[in-house]
């Protein structure tokens, strides 16, 4: 469903924005070290992040990168959006034309109909989960890993 690249993207905000410190800068090392992502990869995807500008970065030996917007604001949804784009949820896996939610499939695709439901459902489902309520479990609960 979501790229490797999204995954990756997404568990590098939740860690920056789970750092004690707000407005302080979280190193690409760190980051690596902690999450076990390669360096090179996680520099582009977050390099990403920063152009769409859910990122702030600083270069230089006390640089890295912190939240452009408010965690209580930022939503999966936003990081997804900045990373894969809206095509899982607005293409047809059939056809590969854009999905028309406000009206059943014209009998061109024998998916849209059954996953438009799923579709808009999982859409909202990223779109209500902020990044602050993400920090807010990992600090809550030792279980939980990013």
């Amino acid at each position: 469903m979501l790229s490797t690249t999204c995954k990756y993207g997404i568990r590098a905000v939740i860690f920056i924005a789970s750092k004690s410190e707000p407005q302080t800068n979280v190193g690409l090392k760190e980051i690596t070290d902690q999450l076990r992502i390669p360096q090179p990869y996680l520099a582009k995807i977050l390099q990403t992040l920063v152009h769409k500008k859910i990122l702030h970065s600083t270069k230089g030996p006390h640089g890295g990168f912190l939240l452009s917007v408010p965690a209580g604001k930022l939503t999966l949804m936003d990081i997804i959006d900045a990373i894969d784009g809206r095509n899982f949820f607005d293409s047809c896996y059939v056809t590969g034309e854009k999905c028309n939610f406000d009206r059943p499939d014209d009998g061109r695709c024998i998916l849209h109909n059954d996953l438009r439901d799923e579709k808009v459902r999982l859409e909202k489902f990223f779109s209500s989960k902020t990044v602050e309520q993400m920090v807010e479990q990992v600090r809550n609960d030792p279980r939980v890993k990013i």
